[in-house]
């Protein structure tokens, strides 16, 4: 590779960032919460999966 084809490159990963950063908005506080109720459930879900994974662990193995 040379020096102007690792500058396109760049230059074309920059030109994308901004025109995402010009496209994006800020969440009003509906959509935030939505998220995080969202994120929150996920987590909880996954950990009790885990935790649930554990349990049969210890009381069948061990």
């Amino acid at each position: 590779m040379n020096m102007h084809s690792i500058w396109l490159k760049f230059k074309g990963f920059i030109n994308e960032s901004i025109r995402v950063l010009r496209i994006t908005k800020k969440p009003d506080r509906t959509e935030f919460l939505t998220i995080v109720k969202a994120s929150g459930l996920g987590i909880l879900i996954i950990g009790l999966i885990g935790f649930v994974i554990q349990m049969i662990k210890v009381l069948f193995f061990t």
